[in-house]
């Protein structure tokens, strides 16, 4: 019974893969997936053909314990749901923040920075903007908005791919240091494995490195990136701007920043800062003008309510999917290791150990793999694999693996899915001119991150 649970997990993972050539949106197998998963589970469960595993790893058996049993399945489902509830209500306040300042034509202020006809220095300027601009925002909104903004200032539709497929570099890295940067570090985060302080001291060098040695290699060697041309102006983005375009852009930077130092003073899960930094920038973009004269119609431009209306519900739904997926595999007893009963993740954990005799490589391994498949369920897979404490640096170089490692191929991370989507690179094209480069930046910064581990732990 558990194999036919783990044989369903790989079916559904394989159709996500397949999303683009199967024509299926992603979260259709998820939910499928979850729900067959579970439903399986509970039929194996009170049949008395598998046990499980509750939140406090120890085994139950409903032959052997009987109601005991039977609240701990039922506790196992709530406790898995309570924690993916957190990660959604999260991201469904960061998402709508950012909703909000693209209202309100915020990312215009950005755009309106860059001004410059050199090659080379509009190739860095556009790299830093990527990297710190999704520590905050996350990475796929940060390519988004950078993507938006090549296409003002580049009207050479094969030079604009170069510079596209380095932005994907850059917010992958600049997303894998910061708590609100990567869905995965944000799991990470909200699971109490990593702390936004530490998140800092271990990944920000390492996560700087994977994105400056292949920036620099790119503006040395590579001839796209070289000499100069006259952009397009600017002064477009300018006008686009309207009058609560800073201070919307401001504000709702400041909320998101403001959510882990929330935390830290409160000691209250993620989401309730998150909630607070919603309703603040909702009061305020009640009352600010965008526009002189607005009329009731254009008032509903700029609401709060058409920004929920427009956030994409579907990959809400697509990490509950697969969240829930992995916490069946999680809950399932699948195997015997050291005398006592352990979930399937647990002993996936334990064969990998034995097959690479080192944690650190594993993650390394796993952070790879991220290039292929996708990496929510390979950080919530790893989170049920692994009892380190929090801050251990294990958690740590997860979170740089699973944020950088998805660069190295343009289909393993939701910025280069977005990237590939909106100026339509090819696979073979990212992987013949961007993905040597993202490969040697994500080694480069995983040594360092090896390196400088004592120094700070």
């Amino acid at each position: 019974m558990a194999a036919t649970l783990v044989a369903i997990f790989i079916i559904g993972y394989l159709l996500i893969t397949l999303e683009h050539p199967l024509k299926l949106d992603k979260t259709v197998p998820a939910l499928i997936m979850a729900a067959v998963m579970w439903g399986l589970l509970a039929v194996g469960f009170h049949n008395g053909w598998l046990s499980i595993i509750d939140e406090h790893q120890h085994a139950h058996s409903l032959l052997l314990t009987g109601s005991e049993a039977e609240d701990a399945f039922k506790n196992a489902l709530l406790h898995h749901l309570a924690k993916i509830s957190e990660i959604l209500i999260f991201l469904i306040g960061a998402m709508t923040i950012v909703e909000l300042i693209d209202l309100h034509k915020g990312f215009a202020v950005i755009r309106s920075y860059v001004n410059t006809k050199s090659r080379t220095k509009l190739l860095w300027i556009i790299g830093f903007i990527a990297f710190w601009l999704s520590a905050v925002i996350d990475n796929l909104t940060a390519t988004i908005v950078l993507v938006s903004l090549l296409r003002n200032l580049i009207s050479d539709d094969d030079r604009r791919m170069w510079y596209v497929g380095m932005v994907v570099i850059a917010a992958n890295a600049g997303g894998a240091w910061s708590p609100m940067g990567d869905v995965t570090t944000t799991m990470l985060w909200i699971a109490d494995k990593v702390t936004a302080i530490g998140l800092v001291s271990y990944l920000v060098v390492p996560s700087l490195v994977c994105f400056l040695i292949p920036f620099g290699i790119a503006s040395v060697f590579l001839r796209p990136f070289r000499g100069f041309k006259e952009f397009r102006t600017n002064e477009d983005m300018v006008s686009l701007q309207v009058l609560s375009s800073g201070k919307i852009l401001y504000l709702g930077l400041g909320a998101i920043v403001f959510v882990p130092v929330f935390k830290t003073i409160t000691d209250l899960p993620p989401y309730i800062g998150m909630l607070l930094g919603l309703g603040v920038v909702w009061m305020v973009s009640e009352y600010v003008k965008p526009e002189h004269n607005m009329n009731k119609a254009n008032r509903k431009l700029y609401s709060a309510k058409r920004a929920l209306h427009k956030i994409e519900m579907s990959s809400v739904l697509f990490f509950l999917g697969i969240l829930l997926a992995v916490a069946a595999l999680e809950t399932t007893a699948y195997a015997v290791v050291n005398g006592e009963k352990v979930g399937t993740l647990r002993y996936v954990a334990e064969v990998l150990l034995q097959t690479i005799p080192n944690k650190e490589l594993t993650i390394i391994f796993l952070g790879a793999c991220s290039a292929i498949v996708d990496n929510v369920p390979l950080v919530a897979s790893a989170i049920g694999m692994f009892s380190e404490p929090i801050d251990d640096s294990l958690w740590h170089l997860l979170a740089y693996c699973a944020g950088t490692g998805g660069s190295m191929l343009i289909i393993g991370s939701a910025s280069g899915v977005a990237a590939m989507g909106m100026e339509n690179i090819g696979f073979g094209w990212y992987l013949k001119n961007i993905a040597w480069l993202a490969a040697i930046g994500f080694v480069a910064g995983a040594a360092v991150f090896v390196v400088l581990r004592p120094f700070v732990g």
